[in-house]
């Protein structure tokens, strides 16, 4: 029986893909595994006995991805499962900036218990007059997912789109319209373009790239989208060049004691994932990851540990190694099953930085002296035997 605890609640459509071999308990010390969206794992004590965690989104800051690493734990994400949900609020974004619709609507709150409403809304609708986007130029800084659906939206609305992503996937690339203008640099995205979306994960290399320097580089009157982080953005920079007028509108997903308060600046809570939709792929993924890691030691969509799928063991026992990537492992391995006069029919190894993942299926049966031994050697961080 496989006893999983839920951090937050789930979507149901997820957990009814539970099977009568999985068990929901209460209590994270007996879990072997956790499915959690937003709540912090930052500070908590991870069980021995817990094996996998998956994420229902696809941001993990609130889980201590390294330090599950060091303790054989895979950390899942459900990338792309929200994708649609982030794409229409882009899209809702470019409108909102483009037209002043907020400013708008904030406006005719302050009259509406004005009897002569009408008349002032014909009179002061001229103060709020906006830009259409059909055949002004968009820039997406980043093809994943989300990325290439807000590039082709945008396209099929009549926008000249140019894309810039170095490390765009093959499959990415394949959903990516031919109709997008490919650039190699972001800078070319910074001097060309009308609006600029930023859809990239927070690294070293993207934190603050938008800032005083980048900013300088595009055009007056430029509309800037931040979909993705808060912290790609510096907030400090931003403020100043809405002051200036540089930026005429700074649309965020993610609002703060400075972008709520600064004038220029569209603030939406934080809602890009939030639709029935969004939260229902992502329990159905993150379910579906615990599901064949657990049953047959499959990795997809792991954040510390490299994807591995040795398909199903059809016969004999399947043997799962999370360990350190150093070397000489392999060598250990084969060699402890050689000694005990086991044979190996399938062997798959897979490395991640500086963690790697071994899956071993063996003809026959495994004792638990054997699992006790492949522990023992220096850079194992969990075996399990299914």
């Amino acid at each position: 029986m496989v006893k999983y605890n839920c951090l937050n609640p789930i979507a149901p459509i997820g957990l009814e893909l539970f099977t009568e071999s999985y068990e929901k308990v209460d209590n994270i010390e007996e879990a072997d595994s956790l499915l959690v969206r937003s709540a912090s794992m930052l500070d908590m004590e991870l069980p021995d006995n817990l094996k996998a965690i998956a994420r229902a989104g696809a941001g993990v800051n609130n889980i201590p991805v390294d330090k599950c690493a060091e303790k054989g734990i895979v950390v899942f994400n459900t990338p792309g499962a929200n994708a649609n949900g982030v794409k229409e609020l882009v899209i809702a974004g470019l409108m909102l900036a483009s037209r002043n619709i907020v400013g708008g609507i904030n406006w005719v709150q302050t009259v509406k218990d004005d009897e002569n409403i009408a008349k002032l809304v014909e009179k002061g609708k001229s103060k709020f007059a906006g830009k259409e986007i059909e055949g002004k130029k968009l820039g997406v800084i980043g093809l994943g997912a989300i990325g290439v659906l807000v590039a082709n939206a945008a396209k099929r609305l009549g926008m000249e789109v140019y894309g810039c992503d170095p490390y765009i996937s093959v499959k990415h690339a394949w959903n990516l319209s031919r109709d997008i203008i490919y650039v190699k640099t972001k800078e070319e995205i910074y001097r060309t373009c009308d609006y600029i979306t930023v859809h990239v994960p927070l690294l070293d290399d993207t934190k603050k790239m938008i800032n005083k320097d980048t900013i300088a580089l595009m055009k007056d009157g430029v509309i800037v989208l931040n979909f993705a982080r808060d912290l790609l953005v510096n907030d400090d920079d931003m403020a100043e060049a809405l002051k200036s007028g540089k930026v005429a509108a700074y649309v965020t997903d993610f609002p703060n004691a400075k972008t709520a308060n600064m004038e220029g600046a569209i603030a939406i809570p934080h809602l890009g994932a939030s639709t029935e939709e969004s939260e229902d792929n992502c329990a159905v993924m993150a379910v579906k990851e615990i599901m064949e890691y657990m049953e047959n030691g499959t990795i997809k969509n792991s954040v510390n540990y490299p994807d591995c799928d040795a398909g199903v063991c059809v016969s004999g026992k399947r043997i799962t190694i999370c360990h350190k990537n150093i070397p000489n492992m392999l060598t250990q391995f084969t060699g402890l099953f050689s000694v005990e006069n086991i044979n190996i029919s399938n062997l798959i190894n897979k490395s991640k930085g500086d963690f790697a993942y071994t899956v071993l299926d063996i003809e026959g049966d495994v004792s638990e002296s054997t699992a006790q031994k492949l522990n023992s050697i220096n850079g194992v961080l969990k075996v399990r035997i299914l």
